[in-house]
């Protein structure tokens, strides 16, 4: 860890913060959202330019609020206002231009819910394709950060479809920004970086370097790809200071930030949101600034000035963007629960726990519901195609019979037509039928509570993998987990507050595996984890980070204690045969019991307690 830094002096002459009780449940993820879909570019709208009986310096500044909304928000807002009071020397396309700017003003403030109105009415009166498509493209990302997913993902299909239509290429651009934005959301970080590379690719005006770079370094940093020395930070940066775009810009630097963190340069990430931080407060973007102090408060925590990390997480909470409950939210209750933990204030540990378990609740609700419509809108969408393929059949089915019906003198070689098609229908369900086997094969090799995988595909895959390391030398290590008197959960809160524990506990768990990790349900409350590549040492290591973090489940509405045992063993102990490690794992598992729970122990510690017992 860092040694202690001087974290005020690098927040400089930042506000005091204030205490602001805000949340609803909504968004997430994991991760978190970028305010994107509306200033993804500043497109030259025909309207703004259109010939018109008013004064030429109103369309000049329609042209100028567009292009200020994120570099000078400040003129952004005076020039809306200015515009506003002028209404009526407009033409009507200027006036559809204006609303859609005071839409955006709106949802700029973070009252996204008020802007769905606004934007939908534009997009059903504005006789302007180009003004209609990007009224779209922010509405989807609008309803997607007020939680309406589901929707969101069909306006966004919706979207892809139309946008080889628009006539101005550089709002066309803009349907790869917002589809990159929600499939980051929506965790498909490949489709995410996809639709950057088309943007940036195709960039007309210089924007795509900085906003669809933000897009490429944030799924870079989900997928573990982002390093801190990725050209990707560079490029983008370079691209937000060409076009003057403070918001996008810190928004790459607080991705840098956290992979600094990540490697223990708590210092340097200090250093650099510090030297830009009144530019962030600058920008008065919620989002942003909410992150900002967030990240600035977990690296003070992690570098020992428990004082600073308390400011600003209090900050962070104060400027949170209103009814949702973001992860920055969520790091910093948990922030201020762990500090008033350290300094023996009971009371408010207490309180600001409650808050975090609410916030971290609705973050993880929020970003499974995010992963479940986008698979529900895919699901739809193909469902449709099926539709569409099956009356296109029909349709053909009932051609043939007409021409039958016509053509007498035809009526073998048509019979002989049609019971072709009979054959080839027969072969495409024959085909979707076994289609649907193999959809169902793989169901079956998931536990329905939890999602993971069950045990007969955990010793399956076990022996496979292990098979694998004996062949090539390489060490792996197993863990068995077993949730502490789970049997007085269910007996005392009941079974629904038992499957909640088990689900938080598997979610939990899942933050910390690796994509080779095997993670399986082996029984009731009974998990276990295969680990290449892994020696014994680490392998208790990781298992002491899981008991730490089951150990903080907590089940809504409910307080009760959550803690596990650990038992673990590599095949340096235990040889590549799983049955030996099974029994090894739960003979420490076993001792863990034994010892009191809540711990981890290792086969190790097992084999020196024999060895003492029969000296």
């Amino acid at each position: 860890m860092d040694e202690p830094v001087d974290c005020f002096h690098r927040r400089q002459n930042a506000p005091a913060p204030r205490w602001l009780r805000l949340r609803a449940r909504i968004t997430g993820c994991a991760i978190r959202l970028l305010w994107v879909a509306a200033a993804l570019t500043i497109p030259a709208l025909p309207c703004a330019g259109a010939t018109s009986s008013k004064p030429a310096d109103l369309a000049g500044l329609l042209v100028e609020a567009d292009k200020s909304r994120t570099s000078d928000h400040a003129r952004f807002v005076e020039i809306v206002g200015q515009l506003a009071a002028q209404r009526d020397q407009l033409s009507d396309q200027q006036r559809n231009y204006l609303r859609y700017l005071e839409a955006y003003q709106i949802s700029y403030s973070g009252d996204f819910e008020a802007a769905i109105e606004p934007f939908s009415a534009l997009i059903r009166e504005s006789d302007d394709p180009t003004l209609q498509f990007r009224a779209a493209i922010t509405l989807v990302n609008i309803l997607a950060l007020s939680a309406h997913y589901e929707q969101a993902y069909t306006r966004l299909n919706e979207l892809l479809e139309l946008q080889p239509k628009v006539p101005d290429q550089a709002t066309r651009l803009q349907a790869f920004g917002i589809a990159a934005l929600l499939y980051n959301q929506a965790g498909q970080y490949d489709l995410a970086l996809s639709n950057a590379d088309q943007w940036i690719a195709a960039d007309i005006d210089g924007t795509a370097a900085c906003k669809g770079g933000v897009q490429k370094v944030e799924a870079l940093y989900r997928t573990g790809k982002l390093g801190v020395d990725s050209p990707e930070i560079q490029h983008g940066l370079d691209g937000c200071a060409r076009i003057k775009d403070p918001v996008f810009a810190n928004e790459i630097r607080s991705f840098l930030a956290h992979v600094l963190m990540d490697k223990g340069r708590n210092a340097d990430a200090i250093k650099l949101l510090g030297d830009h931080y009144e530019e962030a407060q600058r920008t008065k973007y919620t989002r942003l600034t909410s992150e900002v102090d967030s990240i600035l408060a977990k690296a003070c925590l992690d570098s020992g000035d428990n004082a600073h990390a308390k400011s600003y997480a209090e900050s962070a909470v104060a400027k949170a963007v209103r009814n949702e409950t973001t992860k920055p939210l969520v790091d910093a209750y948990q922030i201020l629960y762990l500090l008033a933990k350290r300094e023996g204030d009971i009371q408010n540990a207490l309180a600001y726990h409650e808050k975090y378990a609410e916030v971290d609740k609705g973050y993880l609700t929020d970003t499974s519901a995010r992963t479940l419509a986008f698979q529900m809108v895919q699901q739809q969408l193909q469902d449709k195609k099926h539709q569409i393929d099956a009356l296109s059949e029909r349709n053909q089915l009932l051609q043939l019979q007409q021409e039958v019906a016509a053509k007498s003198a035809e009526t073998q070689r048509l019979y002989v037509v049609l019971l072709l098609g009979a054959l080839a229908a027969i072969g495409v369900w024959a085909w979707r039928t076994k289609r649907s086997q193999i959809k169902f094969q793989t169901l079956s090799r998931r536990d329905g509570l939890t999602g993971i995988i069950n045990r007969q595909h955990f010793m399956d895959e076990a022996k496979v993998s292990l098979q694998y390391c004996g062949k090539s030398g390489r060490e792996a290590s197993l863990i068995l987990i077993d949730l502490d008197y789970f049997k007085t959960i269910n007996d005392t809160h009941g079974h629904i507050a038992g499957d909640s524990v088990l689900k938080l506990t598997v979610a939990s768990c899942l933050s910390h595996m690796r994509s080779i990790d095997l993670f399986g349900r082996l029984g009731g409350e009974e998990f276990g984890v295969l680990l290449p590549d892994t020696d014994l040492e680490t392998a208790a290591l990781r298992a002491e980070h899981l008991r730490v973090e089951i150990e903080q489940v907590v089940h809504a509405g409910v307080q009760f204690p959550v803690s596990a045992s650990f038992g673990v063993t590599s095949t340096r102990e235990s040889g590549y045969d799983l049955r030996q490690m099974l029994i090894h794992a739960d003979s420490a598992l076993y001792r863990a019991k034994h010892l009191g729970r809540n711990r981890v122990e290792s086969v190790i510690n097992v084999m020196d307690f024999v060895k003492a017992a029969h000296a």
